[in-house]
């Protein structure tokens, strides 16, 4: 995945649409979400004849770089950009270059200067804390993605208005998907004086560490701390205890995101859409806290 490739091209038109991937390669053999997400992207875009040229890079200078030499070289019809930043210097190198461009997981609201796809991140944030809520937990933290990441610091607001609002102070603590940071940010956290009965981790690679690494700690799961994880998988469900998840379903996300490309090449109206929403699926790694006896 660390070389570039694509199907073939026709005179004037290269028949391909780019994506590159500004993350450590290594994520991508152990994480799902982009398999499936770039898998309803390549599903759709083959119907009409379209490749995806797929480029993984170290960070967003490389990213840049990538763009700037497919401009040069007429390699795409289009890019999709994900991950966005803050402060991201992507867009507006972008319009310089006059590649077009759909954003992926623009926010409610959210003013863009090109088409985008939009997520909504607090809405199944604020699901995933009523169900600890409702489970009688108040020492709760967050083992977050990159805090760069947009998409990160909406989910982050999420759960800290919400558990204000429930007169609770999360402990949220960044992360970066991987199931090192996973391992070792659940162990951090477990032993705070006062340590979190319940966990919500922002991918399933962090949550099924954070499960392993409280094992190997003696902590019980769910009976003395629950977890939850976002973006279902296979090794979410083969855990054990098989762990409760935000579950979106990522191929039709990437379909969605392929459709609104189309229409960019077309030359017609991008419509709107709004990628499927998360939905919280219990499973065995949350159960109701209860207060050990003191007698």
């Amino acid at each position: 995945m660390n070389a570039e490739h694509t199907g073939t091209a026709g005179a004037g038109f290269s028949g391909a649409v780019g994506l590159v991937l500004a993350r450590p390669a290594r994520l991508l053999g152990v994480e799902p979400f982009f398999m499936e997400f770039i898998a309803g992207i390549e599903e759709r875009l083959a119907e009409r004849g379209l490749s995806l040229l797929l480029h993984v890079v170290a960070d967003q200078e490389a990213e840049i770089a990538a763009y700037r030499r497919w401009a040069e070289r007429a390699l795409v019809e289009a890019v999709v950009v994900v991950n966005r930043t803050v402060g991201d210097r992507r867009p507006p190198v972008l319009r310089e270059l006059g590649l077009p461009t759909v954003l992926v997981g623009a926010g409610s609201g959210e003013d863009t200067p090109m088409p985008a796809v939009r997520t909504d991140d607090a809405g199944p944030v604020r699901e995933a804390l009523a169900h600890l809520l409702d489970l009688g937990h108040r020492r709760i933290a967050r083992v977050s993605g990159p805090a760069g990441l947009l998409h990160t610091r909406a989910r982050t607001e999420a759960l800290v208005e919400g558990c204000r609002e429930a007169g609770i102070d999360p402990v949220v603590v960044e992360g970066d998907y991987s199931d090192e940071s996973g391992a070792r940010l659940t162990t951090e956290l477990l032993r705070r004086p006062e340590p979190p009965t319940a966990i919500l981790y922002d991918n399933d690679v962090m949550a099924v560490a954070g499960l392993g690494a409280a094992r190997e700690m003696g902590v019980a799961v769910p009976e003395r701390l629950s977890l939850i994880a976002w973006d279902d998988s296979t090794m979410c469900r083969l855990a054990s205890p098989p762990l409760t998840t935000m579950s979106v379903d990522v191929h039709q996300y990437g379909v969605l995101v392929a459709e609104s490309v189309l229409e960019l090449v077309d030359g017609l109206p991008v419509a709107e859409r709004w990628s499927p929403t998360a939905r919280c699926v219990p499973r065995g790694s949350t159960a109701r806290h209860t207060v050990p006896s003191t007698a």
